[in-house]
């Protein structure tokens, strides 16, 4: 399964690269290395790699910011790594477009895990390999195209993240159902969940972002407080 991925682990701390590298080379992972953000930008533009594993903490252009510019371009999974732990260091990763995060220090089969679900949903996506057409699932003048793995917001397609899309995807197939946190993170995250309410939240915020009219009044994707989310027509 790894051969026909490329992973490309961006950080300034040489031995982590290595150590990283050796055991994702370990796995059948094609890997790709950059020791600061701007290197790391170039490559995901170039060489296009199936997932990109991101220390938030490098001189010059930092991980956030290179997640940032490289979210312009690509919906690659981003596996963001932070030497904190404090949830404001998570929160911004996320809002910067990051898909999941680690924190400093984890256990190598931790990040196996989580490179092995990024990808699968990444795949998922359609990024990778193509799929039989699904349809649509159409609510008010929301339609997810799960054939194209699109989001259609008032007529126009709208960029989804592979991890933004399989959230609408649970949601929307669901309408008027209201999903907890832990419950979303589950089934989108292919892992148990533990204090996942920040995580889940932050993708939530993203992708209210690309699709209400006011994200702080949304109309679709709205929350239930003490209980979860749900989707619903206005």
């Amino acid at each position: 399964m790894g051969k026909e991925y490329r992973i490309l682990v961006v950080d300034d701390d040489p031995s982590i690269v290595s150590i990283l590298a050796a055991a994702l080379t370990g796995e059948g992972y094609q890997v790709l290395t950059a020791h600061d953000g701007q290197t790391a930008c170039g490559i995901a533009a170039t060489q296009s790699p199936s997932l990109i594993i991101m220390d938030v903490m490098m001189p010059q252009c930092n991980g956030i910011l290179a997640t940032m510019r490289i979210r312009q371009e690509s919906n690659v999974p981003i596996l963001m790594l932070s030497a904190k732990a404090e949830g404001s260091d998570r929160v911004l990763g996320l809002e910067a477009g990051a898909d999941d995060y680690l924190i400093k220090p984890f256990y190598q089969q931790e990040l196996l895990a989580r490179v092995k679900a990024l990808l699968r949903r990444y795949d998922d996506l359609g990024s990778i390999r193509e799929e039989k057409p699904e349809g649509q699932i159409k609510i008010g003048d929301i339609a997810l195209d799960t054939a194209g793995k699109r989001l259609i917001v008032r007529g126009d397609p709208v960029r989804l993240t592979a991890t933004e899309f399989k959230i609408l995807r649970v949601l929307m197939s669901n309408p008027g159902r209201v999903y907890s946190a832990e419950e979303l993170y589950e089934r989108v995250w292919d892992s148990d969940a533990y204090s996942v309410e920040n995580t889940v939240m932050v993708h939530i915020s993203r992708i209210r972002e690309k699709m209400e009219l006011n994200p702080k009044k949304p109309e679709y994707l709205k929350v239930v407080w003490g209980i979860g989310y749900v989707f619903e027509a206005p």
